[in-house]
């Protein structure tokens, strides 16, 4: 399979006209298409889709839940996947369950980690880290409507769901299982590593997190067996591993590959991204990565601390560099990349930006020198052909199959200013990307090489299911 990611509405304003760019899919080879958030969400911040406030309903500025079960249809006679997020970490704290736990329901109340003082969510701050942490500070949001703190990993407004409560896992698998009779045949779980809470620890990765996730694979696999599930663990590479398994997630994005690729290309060499590969590519038989260059998110540097020991490379001095080089700042560096929630506290930073930006293309065009445009073209071409050919599926970030740069747009948007992510996520021309007729540009020698390279992918079987030999 080949797969691409996209959001609706920059990519075609709507559901319903995304299906008449089925022939684009097909001409560049997708097999699976990933619609990023699409539900219905707050008006205002609403984390790019991740806070949802209905499972059952679209967001309508983008269709209905018909125009998504008709799409997931047409998809279907096309032979594409469709993969949607399940956010299933935490809801938005205006989705109904939360609206009645605000009017004083005890029954709704008690699907979200809600405390009355600050005795309980101190002891658990101690050992939490803060995810968006030039955002705000620490996990706790005070509720005035129901005087108590509420759990919020991320944003205030995206409220945990309270795991322990045997009514939260039977309630979303409900919305698990309305998606799959949508035509939803994988379902990314976001933010896996969130999902149960323990005193004492960071909350993050414990056991009873592959209980639940089991819980609902074992569902799946009786009332849904055509659903498959994507992992989204953006963790130690140790802990990504974990949750691959055919009883939990069958698909995996592989954040490890992502980060060295791009360490790769800033270095050099490929010493630290051989150690781990080697380490840590092998899954269990019946499952398989989701190899990606670059996503909606951010870049975080990934990789095994003790991995870095091994070949010589000092683990925070390093990260530091990628941050310094994928920002530009490091001398000689070709990359247009943007800083992502810098962490004063801890020194960690993540970085933004286009594959064709953080590779060179950008930094070369604005000095008009066809030397570095080469150069660039070159290192987009590199990197997009180990994705194509490591085994496992790859993932197309819609648009850098024709080479978009960071459209900084985003910042006279008010919404969207203070989140770097929106370099990456343009609309920026991509209504005109079907009509690339024009040799002499970029952008069909981009799209062109993709076609190629994935052309090849599906006709050696070298490179089929997996790859591994």
């Amino acid at each position: 399979m080949v797969g691409g990611v996209l959001y609706v509405d920059l990519f075609s304003d709507n559901l319903s006209k995304l299906g008449d760019h089925l022939p684009y899919f097909k001409k560049l080879g997708i097999t699976y298409l990933h619609l990023m958030p699409l539900f219905a969400v707050p008006r205002g911040d609403n984390d790019g889709g991740y806070a949802v406030s209905d499972y059952r309903a679209v967001n309508p500025d983008i269709g209905s839940m018909d125009d998504l079960a008709k799409l997931a249809a047409a998809l279907r006679e096309e032979e594409i996947s469709l993969v949607l997020d399940f956010v299933f970490n935490h809801t938005s704290d205006e989705h109904i369950w939360a609206q009645k736990a605000k009017a004083g329901d005890p029954d709704f109340l008690s699907y979200y980690l809600t405390f009355p003082d600050r005795e309980l969510p101190d002891q658990f701050q101690k050992y939490l880290r803060d995810i968006f942490p030039t955002i705000r500070k620490g996990s706790f949001t005070w509720c005035e409507d129901m005087n108590r703190w509420v759990w919020t990993t991320f944003n205030s407004y995206q409220w945990d769901l309270n795991y322990a409560n045997p009514e939260v896992f039977r309630a979303m698998a409900e919305e698990m299982l309305f998606l799959a009779n949508q035509g939803v045949e994988v379902l990314r779980l976001d933010a896996v590593a969130f999902i149960w809470k323990r005193l004492g620890t960071n909350c993050e990765n414990l056991p009873e997190a592959h209980t639940i996730i089991r819980a609902f694979n074992a569902m799946a696999r009786i009332v849904a067996p055509c659903v498959s599930y994507k992992s989204e663990a953006i963790v130690e590479p140790d802990e990504v591993i974990r949750y691959i398994h055919p009883d939990e997630c069958r698909l995996s994005y592989n954040p490890l590959l992502m980060a060295l690729l791009w360490e790769a290309l800033a270095t050099q060499e490929t010493k630290l991204l051989e150690y781990s590969l080697n380490k840590r590519y092998r899954i269990p038989e019946g499952c398989t990565w989701v190899n990606y260059i670059r996503c909606h998110d951010d870049i975080g540097w990934t990789f095994d601390d003790q991995d870095a020991r091994a070949v010589g490379i000092d683990p925070v001095g390093h990260r530091y560099f990628l941050n310094q080089f994928y920002t530009g700042e490091y001398p000689g560096s070709f990359s247009r990349g943007v800083p992502f929630q810098f962490n004063a506290d801890t020194g960690d930073l993540r970085i933004s930006g286009t594959l064709s930006s953080l590779a060179g293309l950008e930094d070369a065009i604005t000095k008009k020198d066809d030397e570095l445009i080469e150069k660039a073209v070159r290192r987009i071409n590199l990197l997009r052909s180990i994705m194509m050919s490591i085994g496992g599926i790859p993932l197309l970030y819609i648009g850098d199959e024709w080479g978009m740069l960071n459209d900084y747009t985003y910042l006279s948007d008010p919404l969207k200013a203070a989140d770097s992510r929106w370099v990456h996520r343009s609309k920026k021309r991509w209504e005109a990307r079907e009509d690339l007729a024009d040799q002499d540009t970029l952008e069909w020698r981009f799209f062109h090489e993709m076609i190629k390279l994935i052309n090849l992918r599906k006709t050696l079987p070298a490179l089929q299911n997996g790859g591994w030999r």
